[in-house]
């Protein structure tokens, strides 16, 4: 499990694209959200500034990158190439190659975080999360939540052009309900009942409980556990080798 894992660690070190997505795309969105005037003044809708309400959404941005669009190519490669079909004629399980990909991803989320929020606190002096222990049960359920999306994609999908039509298909309408575009406070009550409903937006409402000083709410609690347990064993029972 060890050597797998280590394997998966030095192949995404190869992938410049997946730097550029996974690290570097969210932290420069920080910089460009930052960059704007209007951004660095507190709204009257919003009862913050912008740069403070986008940190968090960017922190659920990059995991939704690596989860539906990383993490589905890689494996899904795997299996266009034959790899995925040599592993099944050795003892390694289609369990340990999900949980290899999971730890390799969840680490790459982690350090995207890390550079999110040391950027926007740098930067634009936005506040550290309030409470910390909320802000690491946030990242603890949202992580496993969105990457066993793609987990499940991988596992039931065939060809890339498809895994990353699949990726696009679920990245744009949950980055809605995860208040990229249009922030939650501003949209009707209705679209955020929706929206927490989503696991994007069930993340975005934890981490921001957790940034005022909160705890995440036992409706995000559940409904991110429920995706991360529901889809993580979908994809490692329909797991398919060629």
């Amino acid at each position: 499990m060890n050597r797998l894992t280590a394997v998966e660690f030095k192949l995404f070190l190869r992938d410049p694209a997946a730097y550029f997505w996974t690290l570097l795309f969210p932290v420069a969105l920080v910089v460009v959200i930052g960059s704007l005037p209007s951004s660095r003044e507190a709204g009257a809708e919003l009862g913050q500034r912008g740069i403070d309400h986008f940190t968090p959404v960017l922190v659920v941005l990059s995991c939704a990158l690596t989860g539906l669009f990383v993490t589905p190519a890689y494996l899904v490669g795997y299996r266009e190439k034959g790899v995925l079909r040599r592993l099944s004629a050795t003892p390694v399980g289609p369990v340990r190659v999900l949980v290899a990909q999971l730890v390799v991803q969840t680490a790459v989320v982690a350090t995207t975080t890390v550079l999110v929020l040391g950027t926007a606190a740098l930067l634009w002096d936005v506040e550290p999360p309030a409470n910390p222990g909320g802000f690491l049960l946030a990242f603890a359920l949202s992580v496993p939540a969105v990457l066993a999306i793609g987990l499940f994609l991988a596992s039931v999908i065939r060809t890339g052009k498809a895994a990353t039509g699949a990726g696009s298909m679920l990245f744009f309408p949950l980055m809605f309900f995860a208040g990229l575009y249009v922030p939650r406070e501003q949209m009707p009550e209705a679209v955020n009942r929706i929206g927490d409903y989503t696991p994007l937006g069930a993340s975005v409402a934890a981490f921001g409980d957790a940034a005022r000083g909160d705890w995440p709410g036992p409706a995000a609690v559940l409904v991110l556990a429920a995706y991360a347990v529901v889809l993580g064993v979908a994809a490692a029972r329909l797991f398919r080798w060629e």
